[in-house]
């Protein structure tokens, strides 16, 4: 049964293809900016300045502060530099924190974006952004940060080490496991999740076996591209929630943060949401769909547990005293006991079994 529902499409352009990059410069001049300013992590300096050589005159030059979380400090020196060179663009190479940087630009500027995705993350294709000051991540939706055009091209993501792949992959496959139990979701995106979720467990289950497998890349950046979508076009729940928190207010990474907690927060909205869970499961080719996050997960050689990654336990009650401080929606009731089951579950990296 098709439920009442109320669609808006994302206004972006989406070039999805090998060689895609070679098609900046022609992008920007589209978008009718003259002095393009490349962001970029420090780590992906070289690929940057790859993309600024390609501008040619059209660069306002490359800027490699991006980082994770985005903290206000390195988006105040961003948006400083992009005024004082005189961009009128943005050009966000790299992952979700170099995207997240640009949108943290556009948020003040208007500077339309353009996005080269070289990870999986999917937040080039949303209105999100998220913005950390004083331990505490803040995220909102605006259209002025979504990105006006994106680059998709595998070959850029040829040489990801396959551990940030697989925690990459797995970070998107949250976007659209939680846009099948949205409030706000509909037949479209629901489409678009469970194709995404499936084309990225076949395409991370190649890269482990053939890292450079072109084939494999592409449905990876496929699935990317899908469960991003979703993420921009209806609202998440519990689990972006609990990954928020425990990012901006610890630090985690981000990625390997969204894999540890995705099987717990599905387990724990099984309940409410047993038709989306059921796609879910039948996406991945699973019989249940917490479990089967957590075996893809370690049979990827993924992190399953926050201790492995740097979360203290005694951390473990502010995350829960945030989580239930701002109501938010979520298809089954925020339950003090049984998130705090689901928070020392996630911690320990314990296998999820029926309900939470």
């Amino acid at each position: 049964m098709i439920r009442d529902f109320i669609f808006t499409a994302q206004p972006s352009r989406v070039v999805f293809g090998r060689g895609s990059l070679q098609r900046l410069a022609q992008e920007v001049q589209a978008l009718g900016a003259r002095r393009a300013l490349v962001l970029c992590t420090p780590q992906q300096v070289e690929i940057a300045e790859t993309a600024s050589a390609l501008l040619g005159e059209a660069s306002a030059g490359v800027f490699g502060g991006a980082e994770m979380h985005v903290p206000i400090e390195s988006a105040r020196l961003a948006r400083q530099y992009a005024s004082k060179v005189g961009a009128d663009c943005a050009i966000a190479i790299g992952g979700g924190s170099t995207v997240g940087l640009g949108k943290a630009i556009a948020l003040e500027s208007g500077l339309p974006i353009v996005a080269v995705p070289t990870t999986y993350a999917g937040s080039e294709m949303t209105p999100i952004y998220g913005i950390t000051e004083d331990g505490v991540k803040k995220t909102g939706r605006d259209l002025r940060v979504l990105p006006r055009t994106v680059l998709y091209d595998p070959e850029l993501s040829a040489h990801l080490p396959v551990p940030m792949s697989v925690v990459s992959g797995i970070n998107a496959i949250a976007h659209a496991a939680e846009g099948l139990y949205a409030q706000d979701g509909n037949p479209v995106m629901s489409l678009m999740a469970e194709e995404g979720i499936r084309a990225l467990a076949r395409g991370l289950r190649g890269i482990q076996g053939a890292a450079a497998d072109i084939s494999s890349r592409t449905d990876c950046l496929y699935g990317a591209w899908l469960c991003g979508s979703v993420l921009g076009h209806v609202g998440m729940a519990l689990h972006h929630k609990l990954c928020h928190t425990l990012g901006g207010s610890f630090n985690l990474p981000h990625a390997e943060t969204h894999t540890v907690v995705l099987p717990h927060a599905l387990a724990y909205n099984a309940p409410a949401a047993p038709n989306a869970i059921e796609r879910i499961a039948a996406a991945l080719g699973a019989m249940d769909a917490a479990t089967g996050v957590f075996d893809l997960a370690r049979e990827l050689g993924a992190p399953t547990a926050l201790r492995d990654i740097g979360m203290p336990r005694d951390g473990l009650g502010r995350v829960l005293e945030l989580a239930l401080a701002n109501p938010y929606w979520n298809p089954r009731a925020l339950e003090a006991d049984a998130l705090a089951r689901l928070l020392d579950q996630a911690w320990s990296g314990e296998r999820p079994e029926g309900r939470v």
